[in-house]
């Protein structure tokens, strides 16, 4: 049975797994593994800068991940925690707590779900690159404010969410610098940098750094800092100092304590963690299918299911300490670059993540805060797209007001602020174009002769573009000045009417059969044409005659004898 405007639950697993064979699986298995290890850092430091334990991050990695890429609507997506989470889920943690932050990940988790099953998936589209652009960049200088603390080894007890409360705490505490965090910190980073844009241009000239350049940065830097801060005895801050031993098995399956009250006050972030995951999650499979364009296995992503299956996910994954979850961009880009070509590479990189977990968690409570704080900015720093801000000059004011006013807003107030102004800065922005690409202009008695000697017996007018609510005017400047025996409207150059086009339009036929004119409408075809018909302004204003065209309104224009009264 087909409901209109519902989606099927179809997940593109079964799909991929046509004509699978044993290489592909060997490549899934080799991307899976490779991505598990990339993610186990950046799992931990996004749970860490969030607020929570850095199992909470794991947990989300693993059982969000296996969801995610089990019942998702991309081939290669690889779902978890993601950065663009953590400057909202601080606030909601430090406002609402922990079990709230629960409910309300399990809430935005319903909303995704929805949002899929109604077929919304396509309309994540049209936020404009502006807001996008503006709120990731936000975002990206919120994360690296945040892990100032950590980076210079501050002491600190609680970080306020706010960014102008994080920087008044950050100066009152500069006097508490650890110089031994520090240095490590700028070492991890200096190796970061050098990983991802020196050694790939040695890899071109020399074997052996091809070679090295195989294993991950994040990991070398947490292994490398790891056995430093060991051997050298710093005195750094680890994971294990601040939070204890990470278990080394998943939680039990628990229950948040719910209320109806908790919940009207939790509409707003759910919301906002919905909105956010779902533009990360979609933004994120459009660049995996580019990138799968040119091989074998590429095609395009299902977004209404992808969208079910992250609401399954950020349902499922808060009633196990897990946080809220989304397609991360990093990850799979990762999975793609290393052969992943299924989702069983997904599912691969949570069991990879599930094994490290079970076996070597111990040994992650050495690793430093610091070091993951330089992993962090590094993350953070490649997250922002710098370049649109250099770029600005190229583009026209709204866009880059809109660009700023996002970027502002996200860091000054909060995300959900920052889209909703963007959204509406964006929409004024194209009302106000579309407005002035609509047009009406006078036939001219050149283009047809027919109207020679008329004078302003009969008006001929040519509209292009879309007859909607910010273009009425034009009807309403016609209305004014009239003509004394028929008024020809020529629409074939219409694209779109709204109800506010056709209200003006239908005002405009009373007004002449009040002033004893005839109107003549021609050209009508498609949308215009059946709104036209809906409306009633062909049937009901029986004073308005309909021409097949221009010419044929001019000349029934003509022979119409005016109205009487």
């Amino acid at each position: 049975m087909h409901l209109p405007g519902v989606s099927f639950f179809r997940p593109n697993g079964m799909q991929s797994l046509k004509g699978y064979t044993r290489e592909r699986l060997i490549q899934d298995v080799g991307a899976g593994i490779t991505v598990g290890v990339v993610a186990l850092p950046l799992a931990m430091a996004f749970a860490i800068a969030s607020g929570l334990k850095p199992e909470a991050g794991l947990v989300t990695a693993i059982i969000a991940g296996f969801l995610i890429s089990a019942l998702g609507g991309s081939r290669v997506q690889i779902g978890g925690p993601a950065g663009a989470f953590i400057v909202i889920v601080y606030g909601i943690l430090e406002r609402y707590g922990l079990a709230n932050l629960l409910i309300a990940t399990a809430m935005s988790g319903v909303m995704l779900f929805a949002m899929g099953l109604m077929r919304l998936g396509s309309l994540i589209r049209f936020i404009p690159v502006a807001v996008v652009i503006g709120f990731t960049n936000g975002i990206a200088v919120l994360i690296m404010v945040s892990q100032v603390k950590d980076f210079l080894g501050l002491s600190v007890t609680a970080m306020p969410a706010d960014f102008f409360g994080i920087l008044r705490t950050l100066v009152a505490n500069l006097g508490t610098l650890n110089l031994q965090a520090f240095l490590l910190a700028c070492a991890c980073l200096g190796l970061l940098v050098v990983w991802q844009f020196v050694l790939p241009k040695l890899s071109q000239r020399h074997a052996h750094a091809k070679k090295i350049g195989v294993v991950p940065g994040s990991i070398l830097v947490l292994v490398l800092a790891s056995l430093a801060s060991q051997w050298l005895n710093l005195n750094v801050e680890t994971i294990a100092s601040r939070f204890g031993n990470i278990p080394n098995t998943l939680p039990a399956f628990e229950w948040p304590t719910f209320s109806w009250e908790t919940a009207k006050f939790l509409l707003m972030p759910a919301t906002t963690l919905a909105l956010l995951g779902a533009i990360e999650s979609l933004l994120c499979a459009r660049i995996a299918d580019q990138m799968m364009a040119d091989t074998p296995y590429g095609d395009r992503h299902d977004a209404n299911q992808e969208l079910m299956a992250q609401g399954i996910a950020n349902i499922v994954t808060p009633f196990f300490g897990g946080m809220p979850a989304t397609g991360t961009i990093a990850r799979t880009v990762t999975n793609v670059k290393n052969g992943g070509n299924s989702p069983i590479a997904g599912m691969v990189h949570a069991l990879t993540l599930l094994a490290v977990m079970l076996i070597a968690a111990p040994l992650a409570g050495h690793v430093p805060l610091a070091a993951l704080s330089a992993i962090l900015m590094f993350v953070a720093w490649n997250m922002g797209e710098w370049r649109q801000f250099v770029h600005l000059r190229q583009y026209r004011m709204p866009y880059r007001a809109t660009l700023l006013a996002v970027f502002l807003l996200t860091v000054v107030v909060d995300l959900t602020a920052a889209v909703e102004v963007g959204l509406i800065a964006a929409c004024l922005t194209f009302i106000y174009r579309i407005s002035n690409l609509t047009r009406a202009e006078p036939v001219s008695t050149l283009e047809q002769p027919a109207l020679v000697g008329l004078g302003d017996a009969v008006h001929a007018h040519r509209f292009h573009g879309a007859l909607f609510f910010g273009a009425v005017k034009l009807v309403e400047a016609i209305e004014e000045k009239l003509p004394t025996h028929a008024l020809v409207l020529d629409l074939n150059n219409l694209i779109y009417i709204d109800s506010s086009g056709v209200d003006a339009l239908l005002s405009l036929a009373r007004t002449c059969h009040k002033k004893q004119l005839r109107l003549v409408l021609c050209g009508l075809t498609h949308q215009p044409l059946d709104i036209a018909q809906r409306s009633g302004l062909l049937s009901e204003a029986s004073h308005a005659e309909s021409a097949a065209d221009l010419a044929q309104g001019i000349a029934w224009a003509k022979a119409l004898a005016p109205l009487r009264a």
